[in-house]
């Protein structure tokens, strides 16, 4: 009898092995392999990537006050030049009259950009014969889409970069605001200014231009891959194995981070991968954690 009952219970190992096994198999069909981040405190900015072109803050182009020759050029491309003096002389060209040659005096303090003519070429009062620029301050000429139009304002800050110094910005702000939308563009005009002490930004550049529309100090962030569809903003908040759907209420919306006013804690734990299929409940195998740096 012993060995009928011993026999029977060899026989049932494996099917209860097998059910085990075939639980194993479908508790981890119905947990979901998830990343997390930890909601922190952080500075935040709201920006809008725009594309500009770069002038001097002043531009003159230069005329001679007489028709006549080139007698010559006194100042070179890239010379500095004070307002008043003498960039080129013109000798007028009357038969049988002789006169002192006519100065072409700078209306500007800054550095001849342009010398357009040679010596004895032809000069009426329509030929251009240099071009003098300042170059001690910039400005940032741009297009807002009409989308983010209410957004600009005068006196933001803006970052501008260019190919010449990839690893630079250069810092401005806002000084003009058109208050109309081109129909053409759909797009509102905007002026920043910038310092150019050292003479580095050129006009005619174009540059990366980074509006800075919004900023706070010290707000609780979240990486925005934790946002997820739904009725209103909300994540995932990970606690004890479960994914527990929370609404959040969000501000500024910044490159990555997004700004949670209520309904988080700083440093609970939200999903950032993971999240299709995800619902309020879920069992959660957390495969990996960033602290939110790497996300920047």
């Amino acid at each position: 009898m012993k060995r009928k009952i011993l026999a029977v219970i060899l026989a049932l190992l494996p099917l209860a092995s097998g059910c085990g096994k075939k639980k194993d198999a479908a508790e981890r069909l119905d947990t979901f392999p998830v990343k997390t981040a930890p909601a922190q405190v952080r500075d935040l900015e709201e920006t809008i990537i725009l594309v500009g072109s770069i002038k001097a803050k002043a531009e003159a182009t230069l005329f001679s006050r007489v028709p006549g020759k080139l007698q010559e050029n006194l100042l070179k491309e890239g010379e500095p030049v004070r307002k008043g003096q003498a960039v080129a002389l013109v000798e007028r060209d009357e038969v049988g009259v002789r006169f002192e040659p006519a100065p072409v005096p700078s209306t500007l303090d800054g550095t001849v950009a342009r010398i357009y003519l040679d010596r004895g070429e032809n000069v009426t009062l329509q030929t251009p014969v240099a071009l003098v620029v300042d170059l001690s301050g910039i400005i940032v000429q741009a297009e807002v889409p009409e989308r983010y139009a209410a957004r600009a304002a005068a006196g933001q800050a803006v970052r501008v970069q260019v190919e010449a110094y990839p690893d630079r910005a250069f810092t401005g702000r806002v000084s003009k605001v058109s208050p109309v939308v081109d129909p053409a563009t759909r797009s509102t005009f905007i002026e920043a200014r910038l310092d150019n002490p050292a003479g580095k930004l050129r006009s005619g550049m174009f540059g990366e231009v980074t509006l800075v529309t919004g900023s706070r100090s010290g707000v609780l962030a979240v990486p925005k891959d934790a946002l997820t569809d739904g009725s209103g903003p909300a994540v995932f908040v990970i606690e004890g194995g479960k994914a527990r759907k929370r609404e959040v209420e969000l501000g500024l919306q910044g490159d990555r981070f997004l700004e949670v006013r209520r309904g988080l804690k700083p440093g609970e734990k939200v999903a950032v991968f993971g999240l299709y299929g995800l619902k309020d409940g879920s069992s959660v195998e957390v495969l990996g954690e960033t602290t939110g740096e790497e996300q920047e």
